[in-house]
């Protein structure tokens, strides 16, 4: 099969260490050139493209803003933070992909292995010798395994699309803002103020966020001791996140930390979403260097 990739040479900290990032060097742009258009010939991301998968990704939002409630996701932490599902390894899961298409993609209806691997060998291309953002990159979508019948077969609007946080106003910035007036948080004054419950500069931890993978697979990451660095689980968990990282909006809850941290997360998001792409990679040729790293950052036996 034909790899999109040129490929680099192949080659632990706790995970609160942090990787510096100086965006005078570590241009954004790195190597990787930024298709003008997605799969389906349009602007990426663009929600009011009329596609086959339009009113697919509509419907989506819909059922989303009206069902993300900020008592919804207490539940869903509670329920899931007991990582009793089933016990497998990184690539075990990474194989189960497989059966899973994201339904508020508008730029790609392929499985998501497909798109973990894209990823991941366009930065492991651009940024060689950041290994942890190689694997980062193919694992930072592994919780949309809550879609399979034995993670409990949650609906695509509990798994998928963009997230937002709960608790305070919902930004006008988030797709299909229009949806949230059926929200049960929308008219509670507790919650639709600017800071709502939180205090500027509270830290994103502090935040909850709209439920889906981005959380779940963080919360599986740092409950299974990954020796990944901070970075790492501020891009898992917040790469869905696309009213902070695109439009600017919640910046005055984040803090010091996730100031840094934004600076990756910034430069993961543009192989995350442009290297989507119809071309194929070769899955045995490069999956030998992935199982390196995954020995490297987690033991080889998680609990999911």
């Amino acid at each position: 099969m034909t790899i999109l990739i040129e490929q680099s040479n192949l080659g632990t900290e706790e995970n609160d260490n942090k990787v510096p990032c100086d965006s005078d060097e570590m241009k954004l742009d790195g190597g990787f050139l930024v298709p003008e258009n997605n799969s389906y010939g349009n602007s990426f991301r663009d929600y009011s493209a009329e596609t086959e998968r339009k009113k697919i990704v509509e419907e989506f939002y819909r059922l989303s803003h009206i069902n993300q409630t900020y008592d919804f996701v207490k539940r869903m932490r509670e329920e899931y933070g007991k990582l009793d599902k089933v016990e497998m390894s990184i690539w075990e899961c990474c194989e189960l992909l497989n059966e899973v298409v994201d339904d508020s993609d508008p730029d790609l209806d392929e499985p998501q292995i497909e798109h973990l691997l894209q990823s991941a060998e366009a930065i492991r291309k651009d940024y060689p010798n950041e290994d942890w953002l190689h694997l980062t990159a193919l694992i930072h979508d592994l919780g949309k395994v809550l879609l399979l019948p034995s993670f409990g077969g949650l609906p695509q609007w509990a798994v998928v699309g963009d997230t937002f946080p709960l608790g305070c106003a919902f930004d006008e910035s988030i797709v299909h803002h229009e949806y949230f007036k059926d929200n049960e948080d929308y008219k509670n004054p507790t919650y639709n103020t600017t800071n709502g419950i939180y205090k500027d500069g509270c830290g994103l931890d502090n935040v909850m966020m709209s439920w889906g993978h981005d959380d779940y697979m963080y919360l599986v990451a740092k409950e299974n001791k990954t020796s990944l660095p901070s970075a790492a689980l501020f891009i898992i968990r917040y790469h869905s996140f696309y009213p902070l990282h695109k439009s600017g909006a919640y910046k005055h809850l984040m803090n010091e930390e996730d100031v840094e941290n934004l600076k990756w997360l910034k430069i993961f998001n543009k192989y995350d979403l442009y290297s989507k792409s119809k071309v194929r990679v070769d899955v045995e040729k490069v999956k030998p260097y992935y199982l390196s790293l995954i020995e490297k950052y987690f033991p080889p036996k998680l609990r999911w």
